[in-house]
């Protein structure tokens, strides 16, 4: 960050609007710490306050690989905390419960501990302006069985709660395979979208590995069958038509099991039902196929769109309240042609470089229109598949052209996202030095997280 002048310092010392955002996700995150860096550091004061109901930050799109256990969840979680303390801004533990938005002040819940003792009790918390990013929630559409028997990939938890069950299964399908039962794992994904693809190929990736850690007997490919089921007529459909075939035949290349044209209609403890009248032998269900705004969201007294996010105007501040903005997945914004921005996280990541400059702005005394009209930019998508390959589109609309690419490239640069993120947090040093010593603590651990 260039050198603050002394006009600019002065005008930051004596603002005095207290920006709180809600949800530490990807976007919510990058703003804070943006913020914090900018206005929070040097004045004494708290000027931008994260709240969230985590203690620590895994960035979302990674959370397949902890469920498969390629990542280990305690290495790459991020303090908030930590990064609280190094970013100027302070964070706030629990889960917003409320708002009252006369009074300008945000509920949050008490936190408990395992055995429901009160740790923190509930608070209210005061601010000036405020910035909703608190991500989405599977949406299972109705269907029966689907929020009682199958696993989310919403949050840190869902995805080692999935890791715990898996390795549960499997254990006991290796002993039962030494008592001399013919025993194996069925797991089925419902959505192919990028989670369900991703998660896919990395529970293949794993199954591998842990055939070689402690589970001999099983037969990483006979034994742990995957079976990946979208209700359209190819996986990743939103995506160009050649990343899906792609991303189709280097699945089938890892023995996963692709059923499209599939439209799930019930879910037992041992089965999946699809409207075909199939059945789909099943000890784990991921549900991967869709997304909602988090329900919570309705009673805040905020305008809603029919997918239960908020809605906002081309400067994402809510409608109807000057001092209110939302940003991601729980946000309903339009694009330029009028269609709603996708739920993705590069959407969250240039919404919150918007705010950013927008709020930055009215903390130097521009209260009106914060910046101008947001516009979304598709950059294009890559879908990892595994740890050696991944596919995807490159540019999307930016030069209305689409550049395909796949294998190492596009690993690469999937990779370069992430790092991207951390960058965005943690700063170029911090992230370079946690690049490397990545790739050497990676090498000195088991491949996959066994405990």
């Amino acid at each position: 960050m260039p050198p603050v002048g002394q006009a600019e310092r002065q005008w930051i010392l004596d603002m005095t609007e207290q920006i709180v955002i809600v949800g530490g996700g990807a976007g919510g995150l990058e703003l804070a710490c943006k913020l914090g860096r900018k206005l929070g550091r040097g004045s004494g004061r708290d000027r931008v306050t994260l709240v969230d109901r985590q203690l620590f930050h895994v960035w979302k799109p990674s959370l397949h690989e902890v469920a498969a256990g390629t990542l280990d969840i305690h290495q790459e979680g991020m303090s908030y905390e930590m990064l609280a303390h190094d970013n100027g801004f302070r964070f706030v533990f629990g889960a917003m419960t409320g708002l009252d938005a006369v009074a300008r002040e945000v509920s949050v819940a008490a936190v408990h501990d395992e055995a429901g003792e009160v740790l923190v009790p509930p608070r209210q918390v005061p601010y000036d302006v405020l910035v909703i990013s608190v991500g989405s929630a599977s949406n299972h559409f109705g269907v029966p069985g689907a929020a009682e028997r199958t696993v989310s990939l919403d949050s840190p938890a869902d995805a080692e709660r999935f890791r715990m069950a898996m390795l549960k299964l499997l254990t006991s399908a290796e002993l039962r395979r030494s008592a001399g039962a013919d025993v194996g794992v069925d797991i089925v994904i419902i959505g192919a979208g990028a989670t369900g693809v991703e998660l896919a190929a990395e529970l293949r990736e794993a199954s591998v590995v842990h055939s070689h850690y402690g589970f001999r007997r099983i037969d990483p490919v006979r034994d742990v069958r995957i079976t990946l089921l979208e209700g359209a007529d190819r996986i990743l459909a939103p995506l160009p038509e050649k990343v899906s075939v792609a991303a189709a035949t280097l699945l089938r290349e890892r023995q996963v099991r692709i059923e499209t044209g599939c439209q799930v209609t019930g879910i037992t403890e041992s089965e999946v039902a699809d409207a075909q009248g199939r059945r789909f032998p099943a000890d784990l269900v991921v549900w991967a196929a869709g997304i909602k705004a988090p329900e919570f969201l309705s009673s805040l007294g905020l305008p809603t769109a029919r997918n239960g996010a908020i809605e906002v105007g081309p400067d994402l501040r809510v409608r109807g309240h000057d001092s209110i903005f939302a940003l991601g997945d729980c946000a309903f914004c339009l694009s330029g042609d009028g269609t709603p921005v996708p739920p993705r996280a590069q959407a969250a990541h240039q919404q919150a470089s918007f705010l950013y400059k927008a709020l930055v702005r009215r903390a130097g005394g521009d209260r009106g229109a914060p910046h101008g009209r947001y516009v979304y930019r598709d950059y294009g998508s890559l879908v990892s598949i595994g740890t050696r390959d991944s596919v995807g589109n490159l540019m999307g609309n930016l030069f209305r052209s689409t550049w395909y690419v796949q294998g190492l490239v596009a690993r690469l640069m999937y990779a370069s996202l992430h790092l991207m993120h951390h960058r965005a947090v943690l700063g170029t040093v911090r992230t370079g030095v946690l690049a490397i010593a990545r790739f050497l603590v990676r090498r000195a651990r088991p491949q996959v997280k066994l405990h």
